[in-house]
């Protein structure tokens, strides 16, 4: 009610204006013919001429009316240059300021529900620059100041900013046509104050800011890079450390644009995704969940039995997965591309130069423009007392380790109850080990919401995995060839005895052994980067596990695309990283995967949401797959169909996922997944069934009670 009043006001007040002809006073005929009049009311009254002409300034900066100009030349005439300067300077940026907070109070709200997620990227450049917008737009009077007023008022820049930005802005301006003002005898017309040259150079004044700041940065960076002595030429236009999804992406991008790019890589070309992490995990999982599915065989019509296989076997075929998969990425299949792919241990020993090292003892340096950091990470071990006595694998060195058995372990003890631990205790839970998960947390995955939580407990439960969560892990024991570790809940202690301890309470990023320290690069518990990928040095990048903030193969993919195009590129044009939409799946039974916000994540940040949820167990295809369980989860915006984020729990969740990754990568909603023919039958249905009840919930029901007096009435 109250925005309704303020816009009705300013309505009534402009169409005053016009209507009772106020405007023709606003013109420099007007001003020269009623000069000596305000001369002489101004000899009797100065103080009150000067508080009127102030306070009709502001009312007409407010209103945002026109013929400020003429305004600010009869002050210079009546008051001279100091006065006049000082009363237009004020009053200028007061009116100013009164209509940008008109603005932000009647529309903001508004414009920013509508167009949100368009204007993320403007809100975020005035919260970040914001002053040096304002700053350079004041001073070139080519821009109408009230549209700025207006427009101003739209973004989340603070109001005192606004204020003394905009005075400060309007300064030389205010100074040029209070001048003129005090020559106002002399003037002809308008033009006489505009003309090109001062246009011009008051343009110059605009690019001033702009420039400055180019120069500030480019004095940084000659400070930054004062003590190395820089290359006059170099060896390579972009050196990559490190052959995991990261480094891959990065090098294949440069050879792709014809860039000279050397990759270096210590140890397994593919990194950890493909030789310790994804793949040998996947390969694992399917193998043990057909042994599962043998084991209940009835539940598809079959006769149930206990799974015949070799262990050893099952072990052989994941390195056989790898090694099919290997040639993906490979030295040959890169130096094919167009990269140099080298096999050494780098260090960067100024910001353009590699030291490689070799196994034969041998050391190559070269130069290069850019580097990009793809080191990745390794699993954290926790300094558990008596861990190494007792002896444990991670998700790295498991695949060897135990290939070499015959049989599952028979008692397995899996410490840590996200992604990781969970695939692999229902895996080897399925594949006959006697598996106990410890969990520190209250309960397991725990980023997901809390139904999620308990359907994956319930599933490893299931599959016969003693969960413990709320158990911390105190330390390991050995007794003669008996090994436990003791755990404490409640304050009660517990011994677990164990055959093999699997360590998968994360990963930590390699960043030692780089040179990082001896340059200075900052590093927590990952490279320090800003929004294009950078380093302290702006030609050095990392990406993937060792700039985090997310630890999987595709995110490491998407952010190579901007370390790589910023690297080769940036003097052109640098891209910020967007992680607005950054997918996940943990690959248990049932798969659980999410993209954007869920419930707890929603109420952390208070973020306003509605829940739309469509059940999968009344899914055609799942209940004839025999997978009728699980659910899709939309989050939305209020009212809308807006999605702002999904979780899936259910069978292939994680191929499912991707029609809503995509919906919000490009800003569709519901509506049109929901207008979307998807195939019969089929598991991607549960998407356009999550849209129908969303659409449901959200019917216009005035509108079907007149429908439905229309269709009584047609049937007379």
């Amino acid at each position: 009610m109250k925005k309704l009043a303020i816009v009705v006001a300013i309505i009534l007040l402009v169409l005053g204006f016009f209507a009772l002809g106020l405007d023709r006073y606003l013109s420099l005929e007007s001003l020269k013919q009623s000069q000596s009049d305000f001369i002489a009311l101004k000899m009797q009254s100065p103080w009150l001429v000067a508080s009127a002409g102030f306070a009709l300034y502001v009312i007409a900066a407010a209103l945002s009316l026109p013929g400020a100009l003429v305004m600010t030349l009869a002050m210079g005439a009546l008051f001279g240059l100091g006065m006049g300067t000082l009363l237009v300077s004020f009053a200028s940026s007061l009116g100013a300021t009164l209509a940008f907070l008109a603005s932000r109070f009647v529309l903001r709200d508004a414009v920013q529900q509508r167009f949100g997620d368009k204007l993320k990227a403007i809100n975020e450049g005035v919260s970040r620059d914001g002053a040096l917008y304002l700053f350079t737009l004041r001073m070139v009077p080519i821009f109408p100041f009230f549209l700025i007023n207006l427009l101003m008022g739209l973004t989340p820049m603070r109001t005192r900013t606004f204020y003394w930005v905009s005075q400060v802005g309007m300064l030389a301006g205010t100074l040029v046509f209070v001048n003129a003002g005090t020559q106002l005898a002399a003037l002809q017309s308008l033009s006489g104050i505009l003309s090109p040259g001062l246009l011009l150079s008051f343009a110059l004044l605009g690019v001033f800011p702009m420039v400055a700041k180019r120069i500030t940065a480019w004095l940084q960076r000659r400070r930054m890079y004062a003590k190395w002595q820089r290359p006059a030429n170099f060896d390579r236009n972009l050196i990559v450390i490190g052959g995991g999804a990261a480094g891959l992406v990065s090098a294949y991008i440069g050879a792709a644009v014809k860039a000279k790019v050397t990759l270096i890589e210590t140890h397994k070309m593919g990194g950890d995704c493909l030789n310790y992490g994804c793949v040998p995990s996947k390969a694992l999982i399917k193998s043990a969940k057909l042994a599962n599915q043998i084991r209940h065989g009835e539940h598809y019509g079959l006769n149930a039995g206990a799974p015949e296989f070799s262990f050893r076997k099952v072990m052989a075929r994941v390195h056989e997965v790898i090694h099919t998969v290997a040639p993906h990425d490979s030295v040959e299949r890169y130096t094919g591309l167009g990269v140099e792919v080298l096999q050494g241990y780098a260090r960067i020993t100024n910001p353009w130069t590699v030291e490689i090292s070799f196994d034969d003892g041998t050391t190559q340096k070269l130069t290069t423009r850019s580097i990009v950091i793809a080191t990745g990470a390794r699993p954290f071990v926790p300094p558990l007392p008596g861990l190494e006595e007792v002896g444990y694998v991670t998700s790295d060195t498991l695949w060897s380790t135990f290939a070499e058995l015959d049989a599952a372990p028979r008692r397995l003890v899996v410490l840590g109850g996200g992604p990781i631990g969970c695939e692999l205790a229902q895996s080897f839970a399925r594949l006959g080990s006697g598996v106990t998960l410890i969990e520190m947390a209250p309960r397991v995955m725990i980023r997901e919401d809390v139904e999620v939580s308990e359907m994956a407990r319930a599933s490893l439960v299931a599959d016969g995995v003693e969960v413990l969560t709320d158990h911390k892990a105190v330390r390991c024991e050995k007794e003669g060839e008996h090994k436990f570790i003791v755990v404490e809940h409640d304050g009660q202690s517990r011994r677990v005895e164990f055959d093999a301890l699997i360590c998968a309470v994360g990963r930590s990023a390699r960043l030692k052994g780089f040179g990082l320290e001896e340059l200075g690069i900052p590093v927590q518990r990952t490279v320090t980067t800003n929004d294009y990928l950078e380093t302290l040095y702006p030609n050095i990048y990392a990406a993937g596990d060792v700039a985090g903030p997310y630890q999987f193969t595709h995110t490491a993919a998407h952010q190579a695309w901007y370390a790589a195009v910023n690297a080769l590129f940036g003097d052109f044009k640098r891209f910020k990283v967007d992680y607005s939409v950054i997918p996940w799946a943990t690959f248990i039974e049932p798969e659980v995967a999410r993209v954007g916000l869920n419930e707890q994540d929603a109420r952390d940040q208070k973020v306003a949401y509605e829940v739309t949820q469509y059940g999968i167990d009344d899914l055609d295809r799942a209940v004839a797959d025999g997978t009728a369980h699980g659910f899709v989860k939309v989050l939305t915006v209020p009212g809308k169909d807006k999605i702002l984020g999904v979780t899936i729990v259910g069978e292939h969740a994680g191929d499912l996922l991707a029609e809503f990754v995509l919906a919000m990568k490009h800003g569709l909603g519901l509506n049109k997944i929901l207008g979307t023919i998807h195939t019969y039958p089929t598991l991607a249905e549960a998407n356009k069934y999550a849209a129908g009840e969303w659409k449901r919930a959200h019917a216009p029901q005035s509108v079907l009670r007149w429908l439905e007096k229309y269709h009584a009435w047609k049937r007379g």
